[in-house]
């Protein structure tokens, strides 16, 4: 068992065996649910964690320490699958509206029936970052919080019309 706090974690790609070698969001997340170290936290929603598990994985280490709240923020959304498929429904709009050459893409990760495919989808989508200025990191922790959000506010009905729309953070 190690003796490492979750609170001298720095952030780090892939996976790890123990928070000794670091931890990437998720493993953080583990932590602070007190589960066994892991990326696959029980506490965590599966289409947020696979989101948050690939996108940990793309970005460079400074960026990746923005997540770092994330690993408390996450833990207690699981939900019913109801919302579950919500939140895979708005990840796969979402990576259609943020790479919208990728429907060829989006069709396949959507007949793997995984909900945490979609999840693992839209963080592919968001990694994309062409020109480097953040735009698109900006855009993707602001979803983060919407996901987080449906849970949180109860939601578990949405018409289409809502699903298909721009993160409320970002709306102008």
């Amino acid at each position: 068992m190690s003796d490492v706090s979750h609170q001298v974690v720095r952030l780090g790609r892939g996976k790890h065996s123990s928070p000794d070698q670091g931890a990437c969001v998720m493993e953080l997340a583990s932590m602070l649910a007190g589960e066994r170290f892991g990326d696959r936290p029980r506490a965590v929603c599966p289409v947020i964690g696979a989101f948050l598990r690939t996108y940990n994985d793309a970005l460079d280490d400074d960026r990746r320490q923005d997540l770092y709240r994330y690993a408390a923020d996450s833990v207690g959304s699981l939900a019913g699958p109801d919302v579950e498929r919500l939140r895979a429904g708005r990840c796969a709009a979402w990576a259609a509206e943020v790479a919208p050459g990728s429907r060829f893409a989006l069709r396949r990760w959507a007949s793997r029936r995984r909900l945490a495919a979609a999840g693992e989808f839209a963080a592919r989508a968001a990694a994309r970052d062409p020109d480097d200025r953040g735009d698109h990191h900006r855009r993707a922790l602001a979803f983060v919080d919407e996901l987080i959000a449906l849970g949180a506010r109860g939601d578990h009905i949405l018409s289409p019309a809502e699903l298909t729309t721009e993160p409320t953070a970002l709306r102008r």
